[in-house]
C-alpha cells in the first residue's frame, strides 16, 4: 500500500475507487443499498403471496364454508394489524422508486429502466390489493360470526376473484424481483468500473 496515494500496489487499485480509478460516490452505495432493499421487500411480498397460493388457499378450500371465513378473517386481521407487515408492504415500492431515480441521476439508465419496471410492477400489486382484494377482505369481515352466519355467497365471489388476483400479485412482484436482481447486477457491474 503506497501510505502517499492510499493505492493497493498489488492489485493497482484504491479500494474507494472502481478498476478503472474513479471514485466510488455516496450515492453508488445508496444506490447500492436501495436496491438491495427493495430486492428483499419485495421478494418477502413475493414470498408471502406465493404462500397463499400454493397452500392456504388451496387447503381453505378443501374445508367448509365456515372454517374458510373464520380462517380468512383471522388472516387478514393478523396482517392489517401487523406494523411490520405494512411497512415492508409500502416500503417496497418508495425503496424501488427511489432506487430507480438515483440511479437516473447517476447517468445509470440502463439501470434506472430495469429498477423503474420493477417498481411499475410492484405499483400495480398495490393497485390490485387496494382495488380487489381489500374490498373482498372487508366482504368476507361483514359476514361476522361464521358459526352464526347463514349466508356464505361471498365466498365463492371471494375464492374465484381473491385468489385469482393474488395469483397475478404473485408473478407480478416476481417480475418485479427479477427486474430488480438485473438491476443489482447492472449496478455491481457500473459500481466495479
Amino acid at each position: 500500500m503506497n501510505p502517499e496515494h492510499g493505492t493497493n500496489l498489488a492489485h493497482g487499485t484504491n479500494p474507494a475507487h472502481g478498476t478503472d480509478g474513479t471514485a466510488r460516490t455516496g450515492t453508488d452505495r445508496v444506490a447500492g443499498l436501495l436496491l438491495g432493499l427493495s430486492a428483499v421487500l419485495v421478494g418477502l411480498m413475493a414470498g408471502l403471496f406465493f404462500a397463499f397460493d400454493v397452500s392456504v388457499m388451496p387447503g381453505l378450500a378443501a374445508g367448509d364454508e365456515r372454517t374458510y371465513v373464520t380462517a380468512m378473517q383471522n388472516f387478514n386481521a393478523a396482517i392489517d394489524g401487523n406494523g411490520l407487515f405494512g411497512s415492508a408492504f409500502v416500503l417496497a415500492l418508495l425503496a424501488t422508486a427511489a432506487a430507480a431515480v438515483v440511479e437516473y441521476r447517476k447517468g445509470r439508465r440502463g439501470t434506472a429502466v430495469w429498477v423503474a419496471a420493477a417498481a411499475v410492477a410492484y405499483l400495480v400489486v398495490l393497485v390490485i390489493t387496494f382495488a380487489v382484494n381489500i374490498p373482498l377482505n372487508n366482504e368476507l369481515a361483514a359476514v361476522g360470526d361464521a358459526a352464526k352466519a347463514t349466508d356464505f355467497a361471498v365466498v365463492d365471489t371471494f375464492k374465484g376473484t381473491w385468489v385469482t388476483t393474488n395469483i397475478l400479485r404473485t408473478l407480478l412482484c416476481t417480475a418485479a424481483l427479477t427486474a430488480l436482481a438485473r438491476a443489482l447486477l447492472l449496478h455491481g457491474r457500473a459500481t466495479a468500473r
